[in-house]
């Protein structure tokens, strides 16, 4: 490394976040920018450590040590080549990521990770301000045309590599806008929506054909997707959200996140809101649900004018640190706190949500909850009530955050007639799924998951598609060596 005792010369240094009480007023980026000198001098706290085990704490199998030396060098060109080779959209990741890799690396077995996350975005940022993300005009075409249904992570990945092999790809959306989860899942000031239209335009220029506002298996059918196509590509995702079996679950202000979240995202983006607002302005709110998406649901609400927010996990607390040395590589099970816990929220731990109550207008007025104890009979974990705890508290609105149970069958899936694994996803074998010519990738096939996984989904996806078609590939992947490239 070009420098070797840069770990112990630096402490590690991230991007700072704005003030709490100025960053709630909009939807913009909560954090500042990070200076290039930073980034480089983070950089140099990557070790030379021998096994670098963030490469397989990333999804993507990135080449961290070999991006953080380029970038202590100012080879930030080189950089960027080595990083947008296992990944297509580091400004994606740069910003959504939960960052496994710094979780696997060395340095945090003792002391502070290298900043991987931050010094990723840093890279693709001065790549688009220098002009060193461009189309190759020199790829051979080899006439083939791909289909990619869904252009979240996984499709849009998928999309980016296929294109690079050299086929046709058209990739269909039904939203109104290309992105899926990127664009209408995760709020603005998390991943602002110009970074996905800066990227989309790269890949247009490509020669990707983008297709909003068609829904494939209605505006399309599943036998002209297959007779107009040499293969397709199903990546839209896990869309069908798990429900709360509780008293008064119909009652209006109850709502899924997701349909809280892509109302929002669809009024900062000037589009058409679909179905009856959904507001968290002057109300008492419940999220339900501990993950990333009650996270989202709670600093929405925030920012939407919320009177209270209190955000529930059915599981217990978990510890706020755990020995390195016990979990290192590995994702350590320890409480996280995001930035908008950090805006003015309550949050309570084995908590169980009883019965939901309306008010003279048939609309949510309050919550039932009871406190739950968990432990272990007959080798299962199960909870039980403690009555004593049993309350009712006031609230308007109720978002379920609680995940997702499978792709949405009816329609193109049940049309095309592809089969489907015990969990109701897409079964696949090396991505193909039961119909030969159609691939399946991402959530869909594998369940809801993070948005690395899903690129990494998308670009191996791309490559069977590849030898499929062709019989070899010139694509990258994590999991095969590059064979007979033509």
């Amino acid at each position: 490394m070009g420098k070797v005792t840069g770990f112990l010369e630096y402490k590690r240094e991230v991007a700072e976040t704005k003030p709490i009480e100025e960053r709630i007023q909009n939807y913009n980026d909560i954090y500042f920018s990070f200076t290039k000198r930073k980034t480089e001098r983070q950089s140099a706290r990557c070790m030379d450590c021998g096994v670098p085990f963030c490469h397989n704490g990333c999804p993507l199998g990135n080449n961290i040590p070999d991006f953080n030396d380029l970038v202590y060098k100012q080879s930030w060109e080189e950089a960027y080549k080595m990083l947008s080779s296992t990944n297509n959209f580091p400004e994606f990741t740069g910003k959504v990521c939960p960052a496994p890799c710094e979780e696997a690396c060395v340095l945090s077995i003792n002391n502070s990770p290298t900043a991987i996350k931050t010094i990723e975005y840093n890279i693709i940022e001065q790549a688009f301000a220098n002009g060193y993300v461009y189309v190759n005009e020199q790829i051979i075409k080899t006439g083939f045309k791909v289909a990619v249904v869904g252009s979240g992570p996984a499709g849009l990945a998928a999309a980016a590599q296929l294109n690079l092999a050299g086929h046709e790809v058209t990739v269909f959306e039904r939203d109104e806008k290309i992105g899926g989860l990127l664009r209408y899942g995760i709020p603005d000031f998390k991943l602002e929506k110009w970074l996905i239209d800066r990227r989309l335009e790269v890949m247009e220029k490509a020669g990707i054909v983008f297709k909003p506002k068609t829904n494939v298996g209605v505006d399309i059918s599943a036998e002209a997707l297959l007779e107009n196509f040499d293969a397709v590509l199903l990546a839209g995702g896990s869309t069908i959200p798990r429900n709360l079996q509780a008293k008064g679950r119909e009652i209006f202000g109850v709502h899924f996140a997701m349909d809280f979240l892509k109302q929002q995202n669809q009024f900062i983006g000037n589009e058409q809101i679909t179905g009856k607002e959904i507001s968290a302005k002057a109300k008492n709110v419940l999220v339900i649900g501990g993950g990333d998406t009650g996270a989202d649901c709670v600093g929405t609400s925030i920012r939407q004018g919320a009177k209270s927010v209190l955000q529930i996990e059915l599981l217990p607390k978990l510890p706020e640190t755990v020995s390195s040395e016990k979990s290192w590589p590995e994702w350590r099970q320890v409480l996280r706190t995001s930035s908008s816990h950090l805006e003015g929220c309550k949050r309570e731990w084995s908590v169980l949500t009883r019965e939901f109550f309306a008010n003279e207008n048939g609309e949510l007025k309050a919550v039932g909850l009871v406190d739950i104890e968990w432990k272990k009979e007959n080798g299962r974990m199960i909870f039980v009530e403690r009555p004593e705890t049993k309350r009712i508290i006031d609230c308007e609105l109720a978002l379920l955050a609680i995940g997702f149970e499978s792709p949405q069958h009816e329609g193109l899936l049940n049309n095309l007639g592809v089969k489907f694994d015990e969990r109701k996803n897409v079964n696949t074998q090396n991505f193909q799924t039961s119909i030969k010519k159609v691939f399946a990738a991402g959530d869909m096939r594998t369940g809801q998951s993070l948005v690395v996984k899903a690129i990494s989904e998308g670009r191996e996806a791309a490559y069977q598609i590849d030898v499929f078609l062709t019989g070899n590939s010139v694509l990258e992947s994590k999991n095969h060596s590059l064979i007979n490239i033509r």
